[in-house]
């Protein structure tokens, strides 16, 4: 469904290696960054994970206005540590190894992803309704695990427990939901064993 909170507008992904190795630290390198550079609630920030020869770990995927990429290129270069691999279109910096990761995070979106930041999740506190969850975000699509095709009436309710994390499927920001107690739904990644900081969970 379309909405004011859906993504709209030319957009650029910029992709970060900033060395964090779990969901649980690149959670918190979104937030962190989001605060820092005092980024608009129409931001995509995703993780990444990912695994070559020398390391594994979690990249993380921003997907800014156009018009506000420079501004937020040149917050990055100066606010992550040494080491740290960006990656815009043509504009790369930091070391080769970082810097093909990020790639690789700059061209995942909207193919694939993990998001943690994305238009209406400030919405998404305490439980809401199937209706409010796909008006009022940028979710586009709920999946039941173990009932993929089920028709979710608007009223059922989803517990979020302030923590909810859809993934890009091919174009369609989706959302796996499990049954959960009281007959209602509640997201498959649950805050526990890869919550953020108490402050952003």
């Amino acid at each position: 469904m379309t909405s004011p909170h859906h993504a709209s507008g030319v957009r650029s992904v910029i992709g970060v290696d900033a060395g964090t190795a779990t969901l649980r630290e690149a959670d918190h390198l979104i937030h962190r960054l989001l605060d820092q550079l005092a980024l608009t609630d129409d931001v995509f920030a995703c993780t990444h994970l990912f695994r070559t020869d020398e390391r594994r770990g979690t990249a993380v995927s921003l997907t800014v206005p156009h018009a506000a990429v420079d501004d937020v290129w040149r917050e990055l270069l100066t606010s992550l540590p040494a080491g740290t691999g960006l990656a815009l279109a043509g504009r790369t910096h930091g070391p080769g190894d970082a810097v093909e990761t990020a790639r690789r995070a700059a061209a995942a979106p909207p193919a694939s992803g993990r998001a943690v930041a994305y238009p209406g999740v400030a919405h998404l506190t305490g439980t809401v309704t199937v209706a409010d969850l796909l008006d009022r975000t940028a979710v586009e699509r709920l999946v039941v695990l173990g009932a993929p095709d089920a028709e979710l009436p608007p009223t059922t309710e989803v517990m979020t427990q302030d923590h909810v994390r859809p993934e890009w499927r091919d174009g369609v920001l989706t959302l796996a939901l499990v049954p959960a107690a009281g007959g209602l739904l509640a997201p498959f990644e649950v805050p526990n064993p890869t919550p953020c900081c108490a402050d952003h969970s």
